[in-house]
């Protein structure tokens, strides 16, 4: 028997996986930290802007293929979307032993993700790989170890 009464099914909130979210900020760093447009990374892959800041923003995931692509684009290796994710997000896949057995970059110190994100760092690190020779940028890095206080 059909009912007139219409059953109101709550909404399920959509929230991106924290995974997601890592991986697209991963993607919006190398970006930046290469000077690039949305726009523009947008057009080498085929999206629109709009399409690339949903990935960024863990909106959209990325698969495989298309990651890959974003790997070639930014010129990074895959592994490098994986880089500093917290433990908690990786489970057992993010502890240190799993990230050198999967190919992954060894934990760094610890750097928050502010420091990553802010406007100076960024133009710091442009600036640095502007420098074209390769025997000037190293000593830059190496005055700039210098500067840093020790442990």
């Amino acid at each position: 028997m059909p009912s007139d009464e219409i059953v109101e099914r709550p909404e399920r909130e959509h929230r991106p996986s924290p995974i997601d979210v890592h991986v697209g900020g991963r993607v919006r760093l190398r970006r930046t930290l290469l000077g690039m447009s949305q726009e523009k990374l947008g057009d080498a892959l085929g999206l629109t802007f709009q399409q690339v800041q949903k990935y960024e923003r863990g909106v959209n995931r990325i698969g495989a293929s298309r990651l890959f692509d974003l790997s070639r684009v930014l010129d990074v290796p895959i592994g490098f979307f994986f880089d500093d994710m917290p433990d908690a997000l990786g489970g057992a896949g993010g502890s240190h032993s799993a990230r050198r057995s999967f190919g992954l970059a060894e934990q760094q110190e610890s750097f928050d993700d502010e420091t990553l994100h802010r406007r100076e760092t960024l133009e710091l690190v442009r600036a640095y790989y502007r420098i074209n020779d390769p025997a000037v940028r190293k000593r830059v890095f190496e005055l700039i170890k210098s500067l840093t206080p020790t442990e």
